[in-house]
C-alpha cells in the first residue's frame, strides 16, 4: 500500500474541546464561564476549531469578575476537612486544597509565553474583529447548526476512542447520535438526538484515552495558531487525524493509491481544506465573543489561567 501525506491544512482543534469539545456551546456558556471555556479561549487566540478532537464541563465565572492570579497548591486535603461539592464549577485561581492536585509542567514557558502572545495578538487585531463582522451577518442559530454539523461528520474517532476506553455505552450514544442527527437532523444541522431522545456523553478523544492508560501529560505546549496542547494531547491530535475516514476519503490529508475519494483534484482540496478551517475557527470565536469580553481585562496573569483551565479541563475530561 503505498501512502504519501499531502500538504494541506489540518482543521483547528478547538472542536478538541468544543466541538471537542462534546458540548453546545451555547448551551452551557450562557450559564457562565465554564473550565472548557477557559481553555476554549486559549484556543480560540490560536485560531479558533478541533479535527477529529471536538470537538463539556463549567467554570470560571470569576474570571469575568476580576479576580486574583492563578496559584497551584501541593496541600492534600486532610481526612477532617470535607469534600469539596461535586458540582462542574471549578475555580483555576481557588488557592485553597482539593482533592486533585495539578501539576503544571511547563518547562518551556518562555518560549510558551512568546507563542501565546502571538496567537493573542493574532486573535486581538485580526480574529476577533473578523468574528464581530461574521456575527453581525450570521445569526447565532446558523452559527449553532454549523457547530453541530462539525461535531456530526467527526463523530467516527469519538466512537472509537469510547470503545478504546471500554466505554461501550458512550460508544452506543456516539453511533445512535451520528444515525439520528445524519437524519431526522438533516444531515447534523440539528441535535434531534439531544432534543428528542437525550441523548448525550462526554466526548472523547485519543489523547483522554491515553491518559485513561496511565501515560503522563508531558510538558505543556503552546502552538503557534492553534493554542494549548501537553504533549501527550499533541500526539492525540494527530492520532484522532488518522483516525477521521473524512481525512482519508473526502478531503485527504493522506493519500492512498487506488482508494477511493470524493474529490480528485489536489489544489481543490488544499483550498476547501483552508476555508473549512477559516470558517470553523471564525464561527466559534462569533459564538464566544460575548462570553470571554472582559476576560482579559480581569485578569492579571492570563497565560498562567489559561494554562492551569486547559490543564484541569483535561484531567478533568480523562476521569470522566
Amino acid at each position: 500500500m503505498n501512502m504519501k501525506l499531502s500538504f494541506v491544512p489540518l482543521p483547528h482543534p478547538v472542536k478538541i474541546f468544543l466541538t471537542l469539545l462534546r458540548v453546545e456551546p451555547l448551551s452551557g456558556l450562557k450559564k457562565g464561564l465554564p473550565l472548557w471555556g477557559i481553555a476554549i479561549f486559549g484556543l480560540a487566540l490560536g485560531l479558533g476549531g478541533c479535527a477529529g478532537n471536538d470537538p463539556s464541563t463549567h467554570t470560571l465565572e470569576k474570571l469575568e469578575n476580576g479576580t486574583a492570579s492563578t496559584q497551584v497548591t501541593s496541600e492534600e486535603v486532610s481526612p477532617e476537612e470535607e469534600p469539596r461539592p461535586s458540582d462542574d464549577f471549578v475555580d483555576p485561581f481557588d488557592d485553597s486544597p482539593t482533592e486533585t492536585h495539578i501539576v503544571e509542567y511547563d518547562p518551556l514557558e518562555p518560549v510558551n509565553a512568546a507563542i501565546f502572545e502571538f496567537n493573542y495578538q493574532f486573535d486581538k487585531y485580526l480574529l476577533k474583529p473578523v468574528a464581530k463582522g461574521y456575527n453581525f451577518f450570521v445569526p447565532t442559530d446558523v452559527q449553532q447548526s454549523i457547530v453541530n454539523v462539525f461535531q456530526n461528520v467527526r463523530f467516527v474517532p469519538r466512537f472509537l476512542n469510547n470503545l478504546f476506553q471500554a466505554k461501550f455505552r458512550g460508544a452506543g450514544i456516539e453511533m445512535s447520535r451520528f444515525l439520528i442527527n445524519s437524519t431526522l437532523g438533516v444531515g447534523g444541522l440539528f441535535d434531534p438526538a439531544k432534543i428528542m431522545f437525550d441523548l448525550e456523553t462526554p466526548l472523547e478523544d485519543l489523547g483522554q484515552t491515553l491518559g485513561s492508560y496511565g501515560v503522563p501529560p508531558g510538558p505543556y505546549l503552546v502552538v503557534p495558531f492553534y493554542g494549548p496542547f501537553t504533549l501527550r494531547d499533541g500526539f492525540g491530535f494527530i492520532g484522532d487525524t488518522f483516525l477521521d475516514p473524512f481525512n482519508w476519503l473526502v478531503l485527504p490529508i493522506f493519500e492512498i493509491a487506488d482508494a477511493p475519494r470524493l474529490i480528485q483534484h489536489d489544489p481543490t482540496i488544499a483550498y476547501a481544506r483552508f476555508g473549512l478551517t477559516v470558517e470553523e475557527s471564525v464561527n466559534l470565536r462569533a459564538l464566544t465573543l460575548e462570553q470571554f469580553q472582559g476576560v482579559e481585562e480581569g485578569t492579571l496573569d492570563l497565560y498562567g489561567a489559561i494554562r492551569n483551565g486547559y490543564l484541569q479541563q483535561r484531567q478533568k475530561a480523562i476521569q470522566e
